[in-house]
């Protein structure tokens, strides 16, 4: 186990980044079509092909996510990520061609300093395709990805993710986490994901030791700077596309636990789930339940891992990374 999504049979992780407009795209690449479903909470979600992973709608698997920066631009990664694919022979069947499915969302880093005075075209849809030609089992975490330009209430936010054993499947989680609010309590160092921390992934600092009176006082960004906390969650279970769409609204809580506040109006949280049908279900319901309870910790702790792992960006006003300020700690 790598402690990444890629610890799921069959999903591959692939990061490209622009360090001058400081944005990147993540892609997540799945060897086999995968079953997939998506839930979306937040107030402004900026997303790809998301309705026709709705349960009435023809198309069951995908191929590929696409993650990435950029708001509204950065949704033509998905198509550099489907380019990739249909080069391999990859995508949906329709008569004698083949669509790559890709569904993607995108988190909102225009503000953050880089310089987006990229011509008529943003580079996305080129992002996407370099990210879906390195993907592979291990990846980059922090400042990373779709993660590069990704900042949180006080802090730099950045590209994380977890994984578990469930009894006898593997879940893992893959989080862009760019939201109005913070990961971390109060003005210290600890997470609010801490009950979740497993071997010291984001610092073994655990819950702080007293707790601070203003702990739940409101933090957030300057509403005008963008925000959006983008997210998948795998299994190797066999699911349908309804137990899929259950997997995502369970594992949704992950963010919860880990952000405060979340699913704002002004940030578009969006979690997809996808299962690669290695490991049938003994049972339907009962292992359903633990999956998505798993899945909803290991996102937790993949958005701790992200803000953890961050390193801040080289220009001026820029906010600290966590270990700009509490790496001493």
């Amino acid at each position: 186990m790598r402690n990444l999504i890629t610890d799921v049979a069959g999903v591959l992780v692939g990061n490209a980044e622009d360090y001058g407009i400081a944005s990147g795209t993540t892609a997540v690449v799945f060897e086999e079509p995968a079953v997939a479903a998506v839930d979306v909470r937040g107030g402004a979600p900026g997303t790809r092909e998301t309705d026709l992973l709705a349960l009435e709608r023809t198309v069951e698997r995908i191929d590929a996510i696409a993650l990435s920066g950029g708001s509204a631009f950065g949704l033509e990664a998905g198509a550099g990520i489907g380019a990739c694919l249909a080069e391999r022979g990859r995508g949906f069947q329709v008569g004698a061609v083949r669509v790559p499915i890709v569904p993607g969302a995108i988190l909102f880093d225009l503000l953050n300093g880089g310089n987006k005075k990229w011509g008529r075209y943003p580079p996305y849809r080129e992002l996407g395709f370099a990210a879906a030609e390195v993907a592979a089992g291990t990846f980059a975490l922090g400042s990373a990805g779709a993660g590069l330009g990704a900042t949180t209430a006080g802090l730099k936010g950045g590209l994380g993710s977890a994984s578990a054993r469930c009894g006898l499947h593997t879940v893992g989680a893959l989080v862009a986490v760019n939201a109005l609010g913070s990961v971390t309590i109060g003005d210290g160092p600890h997470f609010w994901a801490a009950p979740y921390e497993q071997a010291g992934e984001f610092g073994d600092l655990g819950p702080p030791a007293s707790w601070p009176v203003d702990a739940l006082a409101l933090r957030h960004k300057a509403m005008q700077a963008g925000n959006t906390t983008i997210a998948v969650v795998a299994t190797d279970a066999v699911l349908t596309k309804a137990q899929a769409k259950h997997f995502a609204v369970m594992a949704q809580d992950g963010l919860a636990r880990a952000i405060h506040p979340v699913h704002t109006p002004l940030d578009g949280d969006t979690v997809f789930a996808a299962a690669t049908g290695h490991v049938a279900l003994a049972d339907p319901i009962g292992d359903l339940i633990a999956l998505g309870t798993a899945a909803a910790h290991a996102l937790a702790r993949a958005c701790a891992r992200a803000v953890y792992e961050a390193g801040a960006l080289p220009f001026p006003g820029a906010l600290p990374s966590w270990r700009d300020r509490f790496g001493g700690r």
